[in-house]
């Protein structure tokens, strides 16, 4: 059984696309590399914020479902998404630009040995940078060449999930057994696993935490994350690995982008495994990537449907210039 090869992406809720693209286009300074709509709900966009070229393991996306309240943070959730920067300077850098931009964060902390810098955003979503300066492993992908962040500091791609739960042994057990994580290490109550080549890519960072009241999902929380496979055969793989453990599954799903498998692996936990390719430049070139309204081929015939219901949102990049912002 081929592990899983670290991180894939992380699918989150906001209250507000338009915001969002705002947020991680001019505040996080990553690219939006596809806009296109949520093939299970086409009234609703999902956006794919990720490294200059969409390099699975780099991309967060976010779904704005129409009237979703907001969520809760709590036990059993995806409570905190990482994002990678080169170096423990890259942390200075980001740590003074939050401050300017009155993007709240907490000081630079230390955990499993690599230096963090938590913050939130707008709907409350939790998020931390971790540096990469003393990291092995998995390899991070290319930071947006023409974006507003100097290239040594920018963001590179996906860092450890964090999940919080109020049932250790249990999640412990499934992401042994099932999903064939190593635990490496633990500091208080939390954590770490990790697969494949491991390091900051590779790894989920356990919480447990059975104090805290329920978590409820809503904007400003995650809605899933996922694990890399290099392809459909071995996405085919752990179908059956699945099936193995009884564990209820969505089986092959065509996301046009990747192929995917979904599976609640705990309660209010969703796991999705998606295959590395074929990925987000076959209906857009590398110049314009995220400008235009994508849809797989398979909602083309209703293009103008989803048009209508969709609000326009001016994502053209192309034809601007960003300033690289090395004072803060």
């Amino acid at each position: 059984m081929n592990e899983l090869k670290g991180v894939h992406h992380i699918t989150a809720i906001t209250s507000s696309a338009e915001k969002i693209y705002d947020f991680f286009t001019y505040v996080l300074g990553m690219r939006l590399v596809k806009k296109t709509v949520n093939q299970d709900d086409i009234q609703t966009y999902h956006l794919f914020f990720a490294d200059d070229a969409g390099n699975p393991g780099t991309d967060m996306t976010f779904f704005d479902f129409p009237g979703v309240p907001k969520g809760k943070h709590g036990t059993n959730e995806i409570s905190k998404t990482s994002f990678r920067v080169p170096t423990d300077e890259a942390l200075d850098y980001w740590a003074k630009r939050f401050t300017r931009l009155d993007v709240k964060h907490t000081k630079i902390k230390k955990q499993f040995g690599k230096k963090t810098l938590s913050f939130v955003d707008f709907d409350d979503q939790h998020y931390q940078l971790i540096s990469d300066e003393n990291n092995k492993g998995v390899a991070s992908g290319t930071p947006w060449k023409k974006g507003p962040i100097p290239l040594k500091y920018a963001i590179t791609g996906l860092g450890p999930v964090f999940v919080r739960t109020a049932h250790l042994d249990y999640f412990k057990e499934m992401m042994e057994k099932v999903l064939l994580f190593k635990k490496i290490a633990q500091e208080g109550t939390f954590h770490l696993f990790e697969t494949g080549k491991g390091g900051n890519g590779a790894q989920v960072i356990v919480e447990f935490n059975d104090k805290l009241p329920q978590a409820r999902q809503g904007y400003g929380t995650v809605h899933h994350a996922a694990f890399r496979v290099a392809d459909r055969e071995s996405l085919n793989k752990w179908i059956e690995q699945l099936k193995e453990f009884n564990l209820p599954n969505s089986g092959y799903v065509e996301r046009y982008y990747f192929g995917s498998l979904y599976t609640n692996v705990a309660p209010q936990i969703l796991f999705e495994i998606a295959t590395d390719g074929p990925g987000f430049m076959g209906d857009e070139p590398y110049e314009t990537l995220g400008e235009k309204l994508s849809l797989p081929p398979f909602f083309e015939s209703k293009r103008a449907k989803i048009e209508n219901l969709v609000r326009p949102i001016d994502t053209v990049r192309s034809s601007k210039d960003f300033e690289k912002e090395y004072e803060n």
